[in-house]
């Protein structure tokens, strides 16, 4: 070949390879607001960066309805998943295995397994940070006494006003029992039980007519901001963000705070399962779990993360002082089991609809 034509081939080669990258892209689902925005900037763009590959995203408000509705239609890729959810989603078939070496970088010197928190690996998905469901007040409404604890949540004689709840039976149940002094090593114990069950509702009646519920997950952030409600129950980093950037007056109460995992998970019809797999191994790389803790806190499921977790990147504020696990808030802290949600979410599901219509 004639050297001219030569450097035309490579040069043809060249363009189509950098083409077909232009062209390749990954859709990643989730929950949208101030979350996805530091998903973005931690995550997303960084992996666009480093690979040339686009991050499409799609926004849902979780479920295992959702993914079983959507992900093929809408060509999922990556989700955004809260652990009991993927396991149900996982036993239905619809996510795809999730196996440690997938995330395991070459030059990492310590086992994931070892460097990953306690049950972060799943059949079909892995932990990527933790998060609490919290309730929080408007500081404004309380002018004396300000609530500290769970059963402050349930009392509207001493701290009057209206409740914003998720319109689900899940936390509120335990906090039920909680506020019911109920050791917090009891608490699924007793739920497992109808007169657990019983009880829970009980005291979830005091609160009737007086809760105002929600489903999207910025909503409870609002509520409080514009005193539709006097408290709501929440995930810590909404709360967080909207006091931070919105200058909103709430105060976060972390007795009887419900941790769980966010996981990543791979749909099963994903287009591209290496190029999923690619995501998921820098997504729950250290670095970028430790940059998406600086921008909203939601604690890393890594070690080697937590530790490089520092200052908020606008504020200034030091993050781990505000993350869920640390060591100042696992006090009176619930680790939610996400086996016993999904074991018994269609039991609990029947039973609290059924109090909804006053049965």
């Amino acid at each position: 070949m004639q050297p001219h034509r030569m450097f035309i081939a490579v040069l043809f080669l060249c363009l189509a390879t950098v083409g077909s990258r232009a062209d390749e892209a990954i859709t990643v689902v989730s929950w949208g607001g101030v979350y996805e925005d530091a998903q973005r900037r931690a995550i997303y763009d960084p992996f666009t960066r480093a690979t040339g590959i686009e991050v499409k995203t799609a926004v849902y408000s979780g479920g295992v309805a959702a993914l079983g509705a959507r992900a093929d239609k809408e060509g999922w890729d990556v989700i955004d998943m809260i652990e009991d959810q993927a396991i149900t989603a996982c036993d239905a078939g619809l996510l795809s295995r999730v196996e440690e070496h997938q995330v395991a970088e070459d030059h990492e010197t310590t086992a994931a397994a070892d460097d990953f928190l306690p049950g972060a690996f799943r059949t079909c998905s892995v932990a990527q940070n933790v998060y609490a469901t919290v309730f929080a007040y408007n500081d404004r409404a309380f002018l004396g006494e300000k609530p500290a604890t769970v059963s402050d949540f349930f009392d509207l004689k001493r701290f009057p006003g209206k409740r914003a709840l998720q319109r689900t039976p899940d936390v509120i149940l335990e906090w039920a029992l909680m506020a019911e002094g109920v050791p917090i090593t009891q608490v699924y114990d007793l739920l497992s039980t109808d007169r657990g069950l019983r009880l829970a509702f009980r005291k979830l009646d005091t609160l009737r007519g007086s809760i105002i519920w929600w489903q999207k997950v910025g909503t409870p952030a609002d509520m409080l901001g514009d005193g539709r409600a006097v408290m709501a129950s929440g995930y810590n980093g909404r709360f967080f963000s909207a006091s931070q950037k919105d200058g909103a007056p709430i105060t976060i109460v972390w007795d009887g705070q419900v941790i769980g995992y966010e996981v990543w998970a791979i749909a099963r019809g994903a287009r591209n399962q290496d190029t999923a797999q690619r995501f998921l191994r820098f997504a729950t790389a250290p670095e970028q779990m430790a940059a998406l803790a600086e921008l909203i806190p939601y604690g890393p499921a890594r070690r080697s993360a937590l530790s490089r977790v520092g200052l908020h990147r606008k504020t200034g504020v030091p993050m781990r002082d505000h993350l869920p696990n640390a060591p100042q808030h696992s006090h009176r802290a619930l680790y939610g089991d996400s086996l016993w949600y999904a074991r018994t979410k269609d039991l609990r599901t029947k039973r609290f609809e059924a109090w909804l219509r006053g049965e």
